[in-house]
């Protein structure tokens, strides 16, 4: 049982790193992601 012998100082820590690399909302796109999306003519409208 390693967790009983860290200081409050290290479980801190490690908990500050665990929030800061949360991504709740998922990954977040990059411009070529987001571009590679979407149409090259987003203005116009398809005719049905």
């Amino acid at each position: 049982m390693r967790n009983l012998t860290k200081s409050k100082h290290e479980k801190e820590r490690q908990w500050n790193v665990r929030k800061q690399t949360q991504q709740p909302h998922g990954k977040v796109k990059t411009f070529e992601e987001l571009a590679s999306e979407t149409s090259p003519y987003p203005n116009k409208k398809e005719k049905q």
